[in-house]
């Protein structure tokens, strides 16, 4: 199975493509990765070099995947961060041709915005094009709480919450919701979960919260739902499954004592 996959790429660490190419290749799936941004490392470093890529670069690099008939023979459009919202207009114009041309391609949406300890971290006009725009096109969101308070207009501090702020977006046109690190009002102490909202209702995924904080757990986490997804398992099913493979990478990583995830390891059948 053939996923295109637009986000950052990082040259140090694993944060977006960086994150997600190899984790979906070792499951067997063929990547097609289109940068939005070319980074030395993602900026919770201390310096940072490289840039967000011009829109004329992207939308070059998606004419290339149209050109040579990847968008007819993918199974899964994936999105992450894109940089700026020019990005973001070259990307839903993609989208949109994507799904015209391929009326069973699953578009996967990970609206990067911010999180809880870092807040927002992109421009409010790049909120508001994923809130109308990219959201409303997807086959699967996956925002993080955080996120998902940005596109829903509300809190989701609870399960009730986290539900009906599904629902505002599937009135919208949002397929399925994946939350990611959710801390509720009736979660477990020194736990965080994964809530996967579908018609049948919330499926909710609990793992114990440890102390440590490396960049792109999201992104990673989204590429291994997708992988899932290729394997044949329902979105409940790939959703818990994906939270307990990015566990397993985050107890490694603390382990081992690193600053960035430590990807490779039994999980990929090593």
């Amino acid at each position: 199975m053939l996923v295109i996959s637009i986000q950052s790429q990082v040259v140090h660490g694993h944060v977006g493509n960086s994150a997600a190419v190899f984790p979906m290749q070792a499951r067997g799936l063929t990547v097609a990765a289109v940068p939005t941004v070319l980074l030395s490392n993602h900026p919770r470093y201390p310096t940072v070099h490289g840039r967000v890529l011009e829109p004329e670069l992207v939308a070059a690099l998606l004419r290339g995947v149209e050109e040579r008939g990847l968008v007819d023979r993918a199974a899964v459009l994936l999105s992450g961060y894109l940089g700026s919202v020019e990005n973001a207009a070259v990307v839903a114009g993609f989208v949109a041709r994507a799904k015209a041309r391929n009326p069973n391609l699953l578009y996967v949406c990970d609206p990067v915005m911010g999180d809880d300890d870092l807040g927002v971290f992109v421009a409010s006009s790049l909120i508001d094009f994923f809130r109308d725009r990219l959201v409303t096109s997807a086959s699967i969101v996956t925002p993080n709480q955080y996120e998902l308070e940005l596109l829903a207009g509300r809190q989701a501090r609870s399960a009730d919450a986290i539900g009906d702020a599904a629902v505002i977006l599937r009135g919208r046109g949002t397929g399925d919701v994946v939350v990611t690190g959710c801390v509720l009002d009736d979660t477990a102490p020194g736990c965080v979960e994964t809530v996967a909202c579908t018609s049948s209702g919330l499926h909710r995924t609990s793992v114990a919260k440890l102390p440590i904080r490396p960049c792109g757990t999201g992104d990673l986490f989204t590429a291994l739902l997708v992988a899932q997804l290729c394997m044949g398992a329902a979105l409940a099913e790939a959703s818990a499954k994906a939270t307990d493979e990015i566990f397993a990478v985050l107890k490694r990583t603390q382990a081992s004592g690193a600053d960035e995830m430590r990807i490779v390891g039994p999980w990929l059948g090593a």
